[in-house]
This record gives C-alpha cells, structure tokens and sequence, in this order.
C-alpha cells in the first residue's frame, strides 16, 4: 500500500458500511428463535444450538478467514464469505428440519460472518490509516457494527411482522449481497503494510503463529475475550425471550436492542480514541469489571421498562467496548502483517464463549425454567477476567523491539 488513507476516505467509508451490515444481519437472528421454534414445535434449546453452532462455527472459521485475507487479500475474502452469509439465510428460510436449520443458521452463516466481519475487515482498515489513527479506526469500525445492530434490527423485526420469518430470511438473505459491491475499495489494503515494524517482513506465517503460541501475554487477551463472547452472545439471543418471560411485549426487547447498538456506537468510539492515548489493557480491565457491575445490579433490582432501559445504554457503552483495544493490542504486540490470523485466534476464543452463553442459556432455561443462573455467571466471569487484564504486558513483542533498537 503506497500511502494511508484518511477516515473520511471512501474506503473506510465502505468498510464500515459492509460492518453494519454483517453485524445487523446477525444480531437480529434472536428474533426468529419464537416463530421458527412455535412454527415446527421445537423447544427453544433447538434454534438456540443452531446459533450456538453458527458463533462456533464461526470462530473455528476466523483464523481460516483472517489468513486467507492476510494471503490472498480481502475482497475475496469478503467476496466468498458474503456467498456464504446469503446462502446460509436461504436455507434457514426453506429448510423444514433441524438439520437444514443448523446447516443454514449455523454452519453457512457462521462461516459468512466469518470472512465478512470484524477479524478481516478491521486488519484491513489497521493497515489502510497511519499507526496514531489506527485505535480510533478500529473504534470506528466496531461503531459500524453497532449502527447496523441499531438500524437493521428493527427492520428485520418489521419483515418478520409483515412478510412472515421465512420470507423475511430471504429478504435479509438479498441484503447479504450487498457486502460484495461494498469490498471493492477495500483492495488497496490486501497487502500488507509493516506499520513501522522492521524485521515484520522477514517473518513467515508460521513462524508469527509460533511466537503468538509461546507469548503467554498472548493467551492472557486470548481468555478475556472468551468471556466478551459468552456474555454478548447470550444478550443477543436470548434477550428477547428473556423480557417476554418477565412480561415485557417484544416492543420493549426491539428498543432493549436499538438501545444497545445506538449507545455502543458511542462506546466504541469512546475506547478507539482511549486506546490511542491510554494503557489498553486498563481500559480492558475497567470495561470487564463495569460489566459485572451492571449484570449484579439488573438481577438484584426489581425489573421494569425503565431498568430494562438503563441496562440497555449501559450495556452498549461497554458492548464492542472490547474490540478496539483487544484488537490494538494484537497489532502492538506482533505488529500488522498477520494480524488478520493472530486476532482471528483471539476471536475463535471470543467464539468458543458464544457458543457456551447461547447454549446454556437455551440448555439452563430447559433445564431451570430460568435464565438467572446464566446471568449470575456471566457477571462472576467478568470480574475474573477484569483481574486477568491487569498483568497483561502490552509492549510488542522482544523480536520488534530489537528491530526498532
């Protein structure tokens, strides 16, 4: 790449487009869990392992992705992960069978989310813009994400009202296709650029997995962001049936969710420019344990709209919170020529917690009749991983900082 782009460049622009649309598509798949399960008679534990297999999927697929992107570049990377994405949201739509149903929600479109979403386009944006910008850039990216929660969400839910699920999947399914007409700028950053890292050039894709495998600073952001996963998975599918239970209409659960995304896009931006200026595993600390706190106060208290509300914003102030200096974090330590497949491992992490929030949730509700006991955990499991973030060594890695001496 001959020179850096700006923020306002049509790019960056696009990017974050194709991030909304990735990030909306997928967050209003809890929607469907009541009319597909009422529909067939399934338990709500069947469309909810469907998920669970798509967040699985999903990660298992990221660090595939992200080093194919890292490899081959990133429009064909989000040109096949787009085909993945709209084929998935077709075969949920005219399947009739639990196998259909876990093909297309889970398999398909988790591995579309895969190659379309955060784990290749934020690399790509990091290596379009200059090292000072690249925090905000990532916040920037990662607000996309929570704009399309914000505006796709309820959109999803009018066509479930209007049109009936199946059709309203085949709706979603053609929005898919857009992402592909939106990857074309995103050519200029399928190679690499060494980001100030002198010796980043002569390592090799298997010689940066093995440095990234024996930093143990490395696995620390890896366990955090397992727990990320397993509480905002869980808060995305389960939401809803969450607040019908405790008597709430689905209109409350459609703000809940606008909520989240609106006040994320805020939180995002907040910790890309807070990334850029200060220690990026404090901030990771106090967006872990002001999670916690949040989770213990919505249990404890008596529930009603307005604290339905009040959860809501704060939740989105710290929902993608996460991303912009997890993600920093992997550039700092290991530079940028393959940080598409190092974030991608950190990200299959963030999946692995996915597939466990989604799944017990639907598992535990079967099981209990209750959601507290997943909610309780997802709080004592941000407190563990708010001290985790204490001892993490952000400088980069000794190789780097030889180079740069």
């Amino acid at each position: 790449m001959s020179q850096y782009k700006s923020l306002l460049s049509i790019a960056i622009a696009f990017a974050c487009v194709l991030l909304a649309l990735n990030f909306g598509l997928r967050s209003s798949m809890g929607f469907f869990m009541a009319p597909v399960s009422a529909e067939f008679g399934y338990g709500r534990e069947v469309f909810a392992f469907a998920l669970a297999l798509q967040n699985l999927w999903w990660g298992l697929f990221q660090p595939v992705a992200g080093a194919f992107a890292d490899r081959f570049g990133t429009v064909k990377t989000v040109v096949a992960g787009t085909l993945l994405y709209a084929l998935g949201l077709y075969v949920t739509a005219t399947t009739d069978s639990v196998l259909g149903l876990n093909t297309g929600a889970g398999l398909l479109m988790g591995m579309g989310i895969a190659a379309t979403g955060f784990g290749v386009v934020l690399p790509a944006m990091a290596r379009m813009v200059s090292p000072e910008k690249r925090s905000f850039a990532l916040g920037l990216g990662s607000a996309a994400g929570s704009a399309g929660q914000l505006l796709v969400v309820p959109v999803a839910q009018s066509f479930i009202a209007g049109y009936g699920w199946s059709t309203a999947l085949l709706l979603m399914a053609a929005c898919a296709l857009l992402m592909m007409l939106l990857a074309s700028p995103l050519r200029d950053a399928s190679v690499p650029d060494s980001g100030g890292n002198v010796s980043a050039k002569k390592q090799s894709m298997q010689e940066a997995l093995k440095e990234a495998c024996v930093y143990p600073h490395y696995w620390l952001l890896v366990a955090g962001f397992f727990v990320c996963g397993f509480q905002l998975a869980f808060i995305t599918v389960h939401m809803p049936a969450f607040l019908s239970d405790r008597g709430f209409e689905s209109d409350v659960a459609v703000a809940s969710l606008a909520l989240i995304g609106l006040f994320n896009i805020f939180g995002c931006l907040l910790s890309g420019s807070w990334a850029g200026k200060y220690s990026k595993a404090k901030l990771l600390t106090w967006i872990y344990a002001l999670r916690a706190v949040s989770i213990a106060a919505f249990m404890y208290f008596p529930m009603s709209a307005t604290s339905v509300y009040a959860f809501s914003i704060v939740t989105g102030l710290l929902w993608l919170a996460t991303v912009p200096p997890t993600s920093g974090l992997v550039a700092q330590m290991f530079g940028l020529p393959y940080m598409g497949l190092l974030y991608g491992i950190v990200f299959l992490s963030h999946q692995l917690g996915s597939f466990s929030g989604v799944w017990l949730g639907g598992y535990l509700f079967d099981v209990t009749g209750s959601y507290d006991v997943v909610w309780w955990a997802a709080c004592g499991i941000a407190i563990i991983t708010a001290l985790l973030h204490l001892w993490i060594d952000e400088r980069p890695v000794e190789r780097l900082r030889v180079a740069v001496a």
